[in-house]
């Protein structure tokens, strides 16, 4: 990770939760604005500058479901770690779905908060660079721009979440070459395999919908049996 300072816009309703995550962080050396709701979020998100955002996810006024939509629909890229009072897979999958990019189940440990933020901010930094490199991709009538996430299919038009991004990129480098569920859990978002593995099986799904001419027969996003899949272009 670089030696930038980063900014990071926290909301959390919990006054002495707030405090002690907010004095903790200074520590590491990050600025922190804290929100006390969902709408004061939407607020301040408008207004600042922020590298990252950790979300929790019972809000007063507008939930963090709602805060993380209105982010997604400024910012693309933005990572946002979202922060639950349930262990529900159910919830996880929806947040990942409308496009947080981590999640942590309270009560957790900050050290294992912290390591979640450097490694958000540093999968930023490897698909920015990456992106950099090569920000359009084609293939097959398919045109994919992974700088503003949006592409042009054969079905349509579609506007990517910041995880299909990722999870197309991980898996265009790799090109031709078989990649369990597990793998891309992990290197993708660094989320443990706890979280179902359907969650990528529902990604690919979306992907053959976008992508392939027919999705019932892909030739794009294969299956490969006993591992997972497999992207040819």
């Amino acid at each position: 990770m670089s030696d930038k300072k980063y900014n990071i816009l926290l909301v959390e309703d919990e006054e002495s939760l707030a405090i002690g995550l907010e004095y903790n962080l200074k520590e590491e050396g990050f600025d922190v604005t804290i929100a006390k709701d969902g709408r004061e979020a939407a607020r301040l998100f408008e207004k600042g500058s922020f590298d990252l955002v950790i979300l929790d996810i019972m809000l007063p006024y507008l939930n963090g479901f709602e805060v993380a939509k209105i982010i997604r629909s400024k910012s693309s890229q933005m990572p946002i770690l979202m922060l639950t009072a349930k262990s529900n897979v159910v919830d996880k999958i929806k947040g990942l779905q409308i496009g947080a990019d981590d999640y942590l189940t309270k009560p957790f440990h900050l050290g294992e908060l912290l390591l979640r933020i450097k490694g958000m901010l540093k999968r930023k930094e490897w698909y920015s660079s990456s992106v950099e490199e090569k920000p359009v991709y084609k293939f097959k009538g398919n045109e994919i721009d992974f700088d503003n996430l949006y592409c042009k299919t054969v079905n349509g038009e579609f506007q990517l979440t910041h995880h299909e991004a990722m999870l197309l990129k991980y898996m265009i480098d790799r090109k031709g070459k078989p990649v369990s569920r597990d793998e891309l859990l992990k290197n993708v978002w660094h989320i443990d395999a706890d979280v179902e593995t359907r969650t990528i099986d529902n990604f690919i799904v979306r992907f053959r919908k976008y992508f392939e001419k027919d999705p019932s027969s892909p030739e794009h996003f294969k299956s490969v049996r006993g591992i997972g899949y497999q992207f040819n272009d």
